[in-house]
């Protein structure tokens, strides 16, 4: 049992940084109706921005928050100037551009920084001790990451529930005509959930690097086939969704390969590297076939 609940914590703790993209996507989704292949790249992007603000001396948490600021312009900018003139464009037009994004991103990194592998330390997010509560050992760092989730989460549910310009994001969103009618800068809000995806994903880009280093140009690939699939589980016009199902996947994931290991110790060829991301792509084929619209989707109705 005390191994389960180690692996259960370990497992929020990946689930949580796939939580966090996942809502990243969801964002777009909401805004835009289609998917964002570039979110991925865009978070390795930060998390490199990252990292290069460490080795230009900053602590860790002053390059995390200037990250975040930088990466939520960038989102705003990349809105305006790249996806405005193509938003009433068809969606493959639009899927066609942020695969572009994707491209560019990763082209980007790779002449910023050579493409070589890279690493935080000493400059790490939270310590590397561990403490026994029970006779499970829990990692401190894990315990961070799903505390700074937690956080980022409230604060986005309180910015959309409780402040006029979360209140105009979601109406922007949700019903941009009636929106227009009523004075709300469409285009600007669509901006600001273009930055506030940006700054999401940032914090996974930079968690991954940290939690499962090293930070690399394909570092986010997998991650983004997660996070999608978590956001397919939750409904992927869901935000609450989008965290449940990070969650969940992180686990199932982890437990995936626990299991995994112990084949392997029986005997039973079983590549753990490359047993998550088919089991991630089963995940999603499952959920669309049993459940299209996720798990806190709704179905939509259509005149035929």
């Amino acid at each position: 049992m005390a191994e389960l609940l180690q692996q259960v914590v370990i497992g929020l703790s990946s689930g949580a940084i796939y939580a966090l993209l996942a809502l990243a996507l969801v964002l777009i989704h909401r805004a835009t109706g289609v998917v964002n292949f570039a979110q991925g790249e865009m978070a390795m992007f930060s998390a490199y921005v990252a990292w290069q603000l460490v080795q230009w001396g900053s602590p860790y948490w002053v390059a995390f928050g200037g990250t975040l600021v930088l990466s939520f312009a960038g989102g705003l900018l990349l809105q305006r100037v790249v996806m405005r003139p193509v938003e009433n464009a068809p969606v493959l037009t639009i899927v066609i551009v942020t695969l572009g994004l994707l491209l560019v991103f990763n082209g980007l990194a790779t002449w910023l920084w050579s493409g070589e592998v890279r690493t935080f330390p000493p400059n790490r997010p939270f310590p590397t001790r561990t403490f026994d509560i029970g006779g499970v050992v829990i990692n401190v760092q894990d315990l961070g990451i799903i505390a700074v989730t937690v956080l980022l989460v409230a604060g986005l549910w309180a910015f959309f529930r409780f402040t006029k310009a979360g209140l105009a994001l979601r109406a922007a969103a949700l019903y941009p005509e009636s929106s227009r009618l009523v004075g709300i800068r469409v285009g600007w809000m669509l901006g600001v959930g273009w930055g506030l995806a940006a700054a999401l994903g940032a914090v996974s880009g930079m968690f991954t690097a940290a939690a499962f280093p090293p930070l690399e140009p394909t570092m986010m690939q997998a991650v983004l086939i997660y996070a999608f699939a978590a956001a397919v589980f939750g409904g992927i016009d869901s935000p609450l969704g989008a965290v449940v199902g990070g969650l969940t996947l992180g686990v199932f994931l982890n437990l995936v390969g626990t299991y995994a290991d112990d084949l392997q110790d029986l005997g039973f060829p079983v590549d753990l590297e490359g047993l998550r991301l088919p089991v991630a792509f089963v995940f999603i084929l499952v959920l669309l076939v049993a459940r299209p619209q996720g798990l806190f989707g709704r179905a939509s109705a259509r005149r035929v």
